[in-house]
């Protein structure tokens, strides 16, 4: 989670009351008293008094705000380490899904194909697996494996405790809400959810109020524009748009568990070199001339067809709730 920007509160002034016919019109010299100092420091600091953000920063979740071509909607997310989270199950979001159902069966028959010619043919296939460390061990031939088995349980702990992004999800789908109202009695009603799993949950659903759901600019991805803007051109290439639409695209892809859209969007990609080619000109200097360079090796066609699969596909697993 990024540091916390302050937001400003606008305070509405009342305008003032058109003095009435009996009163006495005040000359030059006389006027209405001048505001006292201390009252115009009082006002001017409700003004700009940032939104209370303590509670998002104890229960460690934030709200979000995701502009998408059906609308905008809010939600949630958080940051935990991957050995500490259940991914959302996306059983269900699948096989509505006819393409990934037919692939899933044709693995599941593939996986499933033992052909066994003889029962004790079998049973010494299975005790010969099992003393087959045990000799190679004795060999001395194990060494190497056994190194390289530590290694991979290392790699499998950092892997563990890197933390990953988790959304207000269930069963694979997005939940988005069109208000903060509905977003808040969501929380509070304790219906099921992948975020209901953090320990700070029954904390957030305690305390939360509508006026609590004001995403940070950070926090806030216009995924709708995205392919209108790329469609513009090198010239009008949004890189703060595009940068944190990537972010969220990431994380929502990583979360959602949609393998295709990290494809198009992991390292060495077309539209990871966008991104980087854009981070760089945001850095300014040499790195930003070389990044404008780079830009315009970038196809425009390409990258807005590209973009247009993403927000199709995350687009597709969104659950909007009123």
């Amino acid at each position: 989670m990024g540091n916390p920007k302050h937001t400003e509160v606008s305070v509405a002034r009342q305008s003032p009351q058109r003095p009435d016919a009996d009163e006495p019109e005040l000359d030059d010299t006389t006027g209405p008293a001048e505001p006292d100092d201390a009252d115009e420091s009082d006002e001017a600091g409700r003004a700009s008094a940032p939104t209370d953000r303590s509670l998002w920063d104890e229960v460690r979740i934030d709200p979000v705000e995701i502009d998408l071509p059906a609308g905008t909607g809010f939600t949630l997310r958080a940051y935990r380490p991957a050995g500490a989270l259940t991914p959302t199950d996306v059983t269900e979001r699948d096989q509505d899904d006819p393409f990934l159902a037919r692939r899933q069966v044709v693995e599941e028959e593939d996986d499933e194909t033992v052909v066994i010619l003889d029962e004790e043919l079998a049973e010494e296939f299975a005790d010969s697996d099992e003393e087959e460390p045990s000799r190679r061990r004795r060999d001395g031939a194990t060494d190497a494996d056994a190194t390289a088995d530590d290694e991979d349980e290392d790699v499998a702990d950092e892997a563990d405790d890197e933390e990953v992004p988790v959304f207000l999800t269930h069963r694979g789908k997005l939940l988005l809400f069109k208000t903060p109202e509905s977003l808040v009695s969501f929380i509070r009603s304790g219906a099921p959810n992948d975020l209901s799993q953090l320990d700070s949950w029954n904390e957030l659903a305690e305390r939360v109020e509508p006026a609590d759901i004001a995403p940070l600019d950070e926090d806030t991805y216009e995924l709708d524009l995205v392919v209108e803007n790329l469609r513009g051109g090198h010239d009008t290439w949004d890189s703060t748009l595009l940068i944190k639409a990537g972010e969220a695209a990431r994380d929502l892809s990583y979360a959602l568990r949609l393998p295709a859209v990290l494809d198009m969007l992991s390292a060495d990609s077309s539209l990871d070199d966008l991104d980087e080619a854009l981070r760089a000109t945001v850095n300014g200097g040499i790195g930003g001339f070389m990044g404008r360079r780079r830009l315009k090796k970038i196809g425009a066609q390409t990258a807005s067809l590209g973009w247009r699969t993403i927000v199709g596909k995350i687009s597709a697993v969104v659950d909007w709730r009123d």
